[in-house]
């Protein structure tokens, strides 16, 4: 019996390890959420009686469904594609980073965003055209030096909680630029 329930467990680990989406729920849900609530009532001022609960809500489905499961898995395959612990290294992952996958998912999280806020296509793609610029700029002038010390310093199992803990600030910025009408 303890034998089967030996092999019993190691084959969870491993099919749990091999599924797309991590076991144990992502923060980013909760993190995105943060970020909206920060962004309601230090950037739009809007106070606790002005608060839009569904904005935060929806903001925090968005991290639930798309953020966490995307970039956890994106710096798996990263971490495929440019091997190594060294300096070079962590720039390269740093620049396909920064130039591949953060143009891509700003451009999928604003349309999202845009989408469960109702907007139609034609909208989103009027909102995508006037924020999505100023949004990368903006992106370009935190990130690379976070992920420059997440990919040199940082085991690839810790990266998207230090990712997480940055994207506080981040999605503060983020979601009142995908909420701005």
């Amino acid at each position: 019996m303890n034998q089967y329930r030996t092999e019993h467990f190691k084959l969870n680990r491993v099919l749990v390890k091999s599924l797309y989406l991590p076991a144990r729920p992502s923060p980013a849900g909760s993190l995105v959420g943060v970020g909206d609530v920060i962004s309601q009532q230090l950037i739009e001022r809007r106070g606790l009686n002005q608060h839009n609960v569904r904005r935060t809500a929806k903001m925090m489905s968005i991290g639930f469904c798309f953020v966490g499961p995307v970039i956890g898995s994106w710096y798996k395959v990263l971490d495929r594609l440019v091997v190594g612990a060294t300096t070079s290294a962590a720039v390269r992952k740093m620049l396909v980073d920064q130039l591949c996958f953060a143009p891509c998912f700003l451009g999928a999280f604003l349309y999202i965003s845009g989408a469960l806020n109702g907007l139609t296509p034609e909208q989103n793609a009027a909102k995508l055209k006037r924020d999505y610029a100023d949004a990368l700029i903006s992106n370009y002038y935190l990130w690379p030096p976070v992920q420059m010390a997440n990919f040199y310093f940082i085991p690839l199992q810790h990266r998207l909680a230090v990712v997480q803990i940055v994207a506080v600030a981040w999605n503060s910025y983020l979601t009142w630029k995908a909420n701005k009408m």
